[in-house]
């Protein structure tokens, strides 16, 4: 069952008449039908104007729709052959971070990304997307893999931040996501990041330092979420819509901003209405990009990551 946002009650309102035409009418009827897509016509109309002037703060309720594509299943939609790999080397496998080989298009690729869940056990069980300290040693362990033979690297991003607990504070989480970014800044092999849903604070940017990074049209990146950002500055959560406008957490400001690189449409309404869609998207923008990088020798790959990051707000 569609799940609405408190922004697209008058689109629910309009669909459920719709429904309830269908359910409880002579649907035989050329007045009925008339009316129906009559309806129809003028839900989709609103569908399409409401996503065409979002504001920040909604898109980052669009960013966090539970139905929107995870790691998962990007992987299943354009990575052949996945074979995960697991653990640190060191304490543990954090399930918020996944990581493995496959194949893009024929090319040996690493993909590393993110995990949220769709549902609630399987939300405990990825933590929600949070990783913990030895989620991004796994990390680094499988980019210096990759490194090693000579690998691109695709990370999928979508955390609301690293895991804030105090067994992770005492595992060096702080550590683990400044090795995690330096080593995205140290490998000589092409990077290519995507946020696809949240990408949250040193949690996202652990993953997302590339040589290009892509985003979502809908999705949000942001130093802190507008709520703690709000938090902070106002005392009060309440302002977070206010923060979220501040803050250019949204896809089109980041690109003028010069952080990221390429913005990738999604359907009409958000990925969580066509995932399909929005994970074609996504394969097709990937697949240019690393046909760009793959022609770059190791050395300029990795210099021009460095500058990159160094020239942002110049």
């Amino acid at each position: 069952m569609q799940q609405f946002l408190d922004f697209e009650k008058p689109i629910a309102d309009l669909q459920s008449r719709v429904a309830e035409l269908r359910d409880t009418a002579d649907t035989g009827s050329m007045d009925i039908e008339k009316e129906v897509s009559r309806l129809e016509a003028k839900s989709e109309k609103m569908l399409r104007d409401t996503y065409e002037r979002l504001t920040p703060w909604q898109k980052t309720q669009v960013a966090r729709h539970p139905d929107r594509p995870h790691f998962k299943d990007f992987v299943a939609g354009f990575v052949d052959d996945f074979t995960p790999l697991a653990g640190d080397r060191a304490f543990s496998d954090d399930l918020a971070i996944i990581g493995g080989f496959g194949q893009i298009d024929g090319r040996k690729v690493m993909v590393i990304g993110h995990e949220k869940g769709d549902d609630t056990s399987s939300r405990l069980r990825h933590n929600f997307g949070m990783a913990k300290p030895e989620g991004y040693r796994k990390a680094i362990r499988l980019m210096n893999l990759a490194n090693r033979f000579k690998l691109p690297i695709v990370t999928l991003v979508d955390t609301p931040g690293a895991f804030p607990g105090i067994q992770a504070e005492e595992r060096a989480q702080a550590e683990a996501i400044a090795r995690s970014t330096e080593t995205c800044l140290q490998v000589k092999v092409p990077i290519i990041a995507a946020i696809t849903g949240e990408g949250g604070s040193g949690g996202a940017i652990a993953l997302s330092s590339a040589n290009t990074v892509l985003m979502f049209e809908h999705a949000i990146y942001s130093v802190i979420s507008p709520e703690g950002c709000a938090s902070i500055l106002w005392r009060t959560a309440d302002k977070a819509a206010d923060a979220a406008e501040a803050m250019k957490v949204n896809a089109g400001d980041l690109k003028k901003l010069g952080v990221i690189d390429r913005v990738v449409p999604e359907p009409v309404g958000g990925a969580h209405r066509d995932p399909a869609a929005a994970i074609g998207m996504l394969g097709k923008a990937i697949r240019e990009e690393l046909g760009k990088l793959s022609q770059m020798s190791g050395d300029k790959l990795r210099q021009k990551r460095r500058d990159k990051f160094l020239d942002m707000g110049k």
